[in-house]
């Protein structure tokens, strides 16, 4: 991959797109490809197909998906695995058929059993239950590192797979019901520190540890495998540490200014007690990640300030 090299960023107005695609501007890139949802529906296979015929795609990061937290995938099972399912086929069965040089396919750890050993390995894949609650979620990403791993085999194409760990940054959703647990924390302590609230309320028990990885960190990686990693197995992501859930929102809690209590519905799901990766691969080729904790969340929760308007649309 050149800096000329004509590279198609799907999803790039979402979390992970949108980090890929400033990373690469970052790093000199120039023949960059990228479409709104309304320009082209990725769940529609003949927009896909035409699509990739005309624009002479030569490298994919395939980061668009519907996404969400713990409340979206146990609502809306349905939409996740279908939804997913159709963009993920639509795309890299048009990238097979227009012969793209290489494709990245963005998973989720998700796709580890619930209850499979600390930290999770690459190898622990299928080898256990699923969480419930965003199984069909889980199910539509192994679908997608399942094609990717047969097409490489039976085509003999180059699509990756990366598994990143739970992710934050700019860009991110902030909607409560449908948002992950690290900005709804922000948008949740700092609505409570602006109306005057003395407490803020948190699902489950404030436990589960999770482990979370800037956008920066994981578009820099997402570059670093397209430029030097090609093999039938999946990479994981992240950083190598993780935190209580409890904690992380006595940092937020900190970092927001708030002065209230923090209390736990302990009547609403935990979700997964422990979602920590083994990164041993991805530093073992050579990439490490740079930010730390407290300073991801300092320039998150400064952006969530500065976008304030937009993010409540």
């Amino acid at each position: 991959m050149n800096k000329n090299s004509r590279i198609y960023v799907a999803g790039h107005r979402g979390l992970v797109g949108s980090a890929i695609l400033n990373k690469l501007h970052e790093k000199g890139y120039t023949n960059l490809v990228y479409k709104t949802s309304a320009e082209l529906d990725l769940k529609n296979s003949n927009q896909v197909y035409d699509f990739f015929e005309n624009e002479n795609i030569e490298y994919v990061f395939l980061a668009a998906a519907k996404v969400g937290g713990i409340v979206a995938n146990n609502d809306y099972p349905a939409d996740f695995i279908r939804d997913n399912i159709l963009i993920q086929t639509n795309v890299i069965d048009a990238a097979y058929k227009n012969n793209v040089k290489k494709l990245l396919f963005l998973g989720s750890t998700c796709i580890y059993p619930k209850l499979a050993k600390q930290p999770l390995k690459e190898e622990y894949l299928l080898t256990g239950e699923l969480e419930p609650t965003n199984e069909a979620y889980a199910i539509a990403k192994i679908a997608g590192i399942k094609m990717c791993e047969s097409y490489n085999r039976q085509y003999g194409t180059n699509f990756i797979s990366a598994m990143p760990t739970n992710l934050y940054g700019p860009n991110d959703n902030f909607d409560l019901e449908t948002s992950h647990v690290l900005p709804a924390l922000i948008r949740k302590f700092h609505e409570a520190k602006v109306s005057g609230k003395d407490q803020v309320e948190l699902w489950g028990t404030g436990s589960p540890k999770r482990e979370f990885l800037h956008t920066d960190d994981l578009s820099d990686a997402c570059i670093f495998l397209m430029e030097n990693y090609s093999d039938n197995e999946i990479v994981n992501i992240g950083i190598g540490e993780d935190i209580a859930i409890k904690d992380l929102a006595a940092k937020i809690r900190q970092i927001v200014s708030f002065d209230g209590e923090i209390v736990y519905d302990t009547s609403k799901p935990d979700g997964t007690p422990r979602k920590l990766v083994d990164v041993t691969k991805i530093n073992e080729l050579g990439w490490h990640a740079k930010t730390s904790l407290d300073e991801g969340l300092e320039e998150t929760y400064k952006w969530f300030k500065d976008n304030i308007e937009a993010v409540k649309m």
